[in-house]
């Protein structure tokens, strides 16, 4: 057996006789490699086995956790645990909103593209480019009040992350700085190790990033690039108002930084309250992320990237060097979805959801201490803890109660010490489950322990 697999089975061992309790963290990969004698690869295959074995939870930036699962029969570890034992756990760390009749909805547009004479190219790689339909599709698409964007300037990735990295692979130079919300979507900060940036955290209040300090920071040392997310900003679902937008993309321009603008979540929001995208103030600058996942589903995507017409050939020359096309079978479903109103039917069902969900969070944890933020629309709620809990100790409580949730250090950036709150993911759970989730959180903080 590999080696590997017999360190698993130790651990597995661990916490199948109660050696390793619910809740209890593993150390990190790199110290459990020097205590082992062995290869950091190898460490990460071992924790990797334990996640696929359902023994523990982890997240980038946060750790490795026990899962409340029950020991296997006669203490032995070596079997898979059943499906009916993993489904015990709420999964609040995940993010994937469906609605109800979503597959319904879904399968009539695919249909066509499975005769064999439309699968052959359909399961061909698409240009960054797409087609004229696709991006005359997009584009009606992604328009708000006040903006419409250019369909010369569309372009086509895999999904909204790869168009992340996409448009700052096309801004930044490795060793380059990017400025962004000293709170910011977690896999920001993968894609800078991978092209080797570096993210300076811009101090943002309750109207979100503060221009004074992206001029601060621009002054330290130039940035190359700004990412933002101003419209249901994760994890705090702060959405700018048209004021601190205007002030924005007025210093952005001054400074004359290229900015990634976020809008994947933007879906949710009321137009009325969201306004316009920042694109809107600033577009010889913006470049526009969006996607299908949380419209439509996480399975079958593409993102979205709007750009300047005169970044198009650039940035799409980052999509093919990257290896980060979109596949023509996902572009394809995605146009006639959004061309016979699938996705415009799924978008509002999501906003109902989302809006049921909210209701749940406000009347469960509204009573229990700290401060909660969120949006009525949002599929995502950031809880300021009471002053008893640290954000490890309480994630590691609800992970003794099977629920998994996501400190706020995993979204912090740079050496400033997180803030104590978590951010409960809303989309994934059924709604019971949330619910009941829910109520064993408010439990926890009601009887309170200090973990410091």
């Amino acid at each position: 057996m590999d080696d590997y697999r017999r360190l698993a089975d130790r651990i597995a061992d661990d916490i199948a006789t109660g050696r390793l309790r619910p809740g209890e963290r593993l150390p990190p990969q790199r110290a459990f490699a020097r205590r082992r004698g062995i290869a950091g690869s190898t460490a990460g295959r071992v924790y990797g086995e334990l996640v696929r074995r359902g023994l523990v939870v982890g997240e980038v930036g946060r750790g490795t956790f026990v899962r409340a699962a029950p020991p296997a029969p006669g203490g032995r570890s070596l079997a898979e645990p059943a499906l009916s034992d993993q489904a015990t756990t709420v999964n609040m760390e995940l993010n994937y909103p469906s609605a109800p009749g979503q597959s319904e909805l879904l399968a009539p547009a695919l249909a066509p593209l499975l005769r064999p004479d439309v699968l052959t190219e359909a399961l061909r790689p698409a240009a960054a480019t797409g087609t004229a339909e696709a991006r005359a599709a997009v584009a009606g698409l992604l328009a708000t009040p006040g903006w419409r964007p250019d369909p010369d300037g569309v372009l086509f990735t895999g999904n909204a992350r790869q168009a992340i990295a996409a448009a700052l692979a096309s801004l930044v130079r490795p060793g380059g700085r990017v400025g962004v919300e000293a709170l910011t979507y977690p896999l920001v900060k993968e894609i800078a190790v991978r092209l080797g940036i570096t993210l300076v955290p811009l101090a943002m209040d309750e109207d979100g990033l503060r221009p004074d300090a992206l001029v601060a920071a621009h002054r330290t040392a130039p940035l190359s690039a700004l990412y933002v997310q101003p419209t249901l900003h994760n994890p705090t679902s702060v959405t700018m108002g048209e004021q601190r937008k205007r002030e924005l993309a007025g210093v952005v321009r001054e400074l004359d930084v290229p900015v990634v603008e976020d809008r994947i979540w933007s879906f949710l929001a009321d137009a009325t309250d969201s306004g316009k995208p920042l694109a809107a103030h600033v577009p010889e600058l913006a470049h526009v992320v969006d996607g299908l996942s949380k419209r439509v589903a996480p399975g079958l995507t593409a993102g979205f990237l709007v750009v300047p017409p005169d970044r198009a050939e650039a940035v799409a020359a980052a999509v093919r060097s990257g290896g980060w096309s979109a596949g023509r079978f996902a572009l394809e479903a995605g146009v006639r979805w959004v061309e016979d109103g699938t996705v415009a039917r799924l978008v509002a069902a999501k906003r109902l959801d989302a809006a049921r969900r909210q209701r749940l969070v406000a009347h469960e944890l509204a009573e229990f201490g700290g401060t909660l933020r969120s949006d009525p629309y949002a599929y995502y709620a950031w809880w300021e803890l009471p002053a008893s809990w640290r954000a490890d100790t309480f994630t590691a409580a609800a992970a003794v109660h099977g629920i998994a949730i996501t400190p706020g250090d995993t979204f912090a950036v740079g050496p400033q010490r997180a803030p104590d709150a978590v951010r409960l993911g809303l989309a994934s759970a059924p709604e019971a489950d949330l619910a009941r989730a829910l109520r064993t959180l408010a439990a926890i903080a009601r009887r309170g322990r200090t973990g410091r």
